[in-house]
């Protein structure tokens, strides 16, 4: 059977370069990265701080484009379209899920407002009931934004996302700005997106959500990261001294340069 996560990506990047000018000069953001994001489950983009990820993801959320490369979103390239266009897949096909659940949602409004205003901007219904009962929300619907707790609120920034109908769900860092509790609700979410027809990608350090990408895409200084050397067994007594084509354990063992694994 043909693997269609890995022949259709829902996204994809190729070669994509960023650069910024600053005070300092040129500062490379992204070197050279291609990518697959597979059209279903979840794909953690993971790394440190300052490796890249967060400005992969606003590539891929059509928010930023490259300095050179490519960006597809269902096969189609959308790197050079008009920033009308851009706007407009950014609320129909694209759904971002940012760091502050305040910065997710409209403050003034109640949970099922929200819901329906994020469903309305794409040109959608809303099934406000189905939604908040699949994010453990159900009963809320009156509540006001700020009644929420920051893990419900994140829960309900996803709501508002699938209600859009997109093709791909992006976020950045959601359990962040979160204590451990209200972190695990967001977790909670995840879990059941990640069995939907709806591909989320995140980008994290959170090694609990990291544990939860079906494809995991590491970054270090702005590449795709590969592999490390292993690091070489401590002697044991009685183990055999290295012969003359042997390396000792004081010489390091060249760099490898395999391929990513997750791809």
């Amino acid at each position: 059977m043909t693997d269609t996560r890995t022949t259709a990506p829902v996204l994809a990047t190729h070669q994509a370069h960023v650069t910024y000018r600053t005070p300092g000069g040129v500062v490379a953001a992204l070197t050279d990265v291609s990518l697959d994001v597979p059209a279903t489950g979840i794909t953690v983009l993971a790394g440190p701080s300052g490796s890249g990820k967060s400005t992969l993801l606003r590539l891929l959320g059509l928010i930023e484009r490259p300095t050179r490369g490519s960006v597809h979103l269902q096969g189609q390239p959308v790197s050079d379209l008009p920033h009308r266009r851009l706007r407009r897949l950014r609320r129909t096909r694209v759904a971002m899920v940012f760091q502050r659940p305040t910065d997710n949602l409209i403050d003034h409004l109640s949970v099922g407002d929200n819901l329906r205003a994020a469903a309305q901007s794409a040109g959608r219904a809303c099934v406000e009931q189905d939604l908040l009962e699949r994010l453990g929300l159900a009963g809320t619907a009156a509540w006001a934004v700020t009644a929420l707790s920051g893990g419900q609120q994140q829960r309900l920034a996803f709501g508002c996302a699938l209600a859009r109908g997109p093709a791909v769900i992006l976020a950045d860092e959601p359990t962040s700005q979160l204590d451990t509790d209200s972190a695990d609700l967001v977790l909670a979410t995840l879990r059941e997106l990640a069995g939907s027809d709806t591909p989320v990608v995140v980008a994290s350090h959170d090694d609990r959500l990291i544990a939860l990408g079906q494809t995991v895409i590491r970054l270090h200084q702005g590449r795709r990261a590969t592999p490390q050397p292993a690091t070489p067994e401590p002697d044991t007594p009685g183990a055999e001294p290295p012969g003359p084509d042997t390396p000792s354990a004081d010489t390091p063992e060249p760099t490898r340069t395999d391929e990513d694994p997750t791809r």
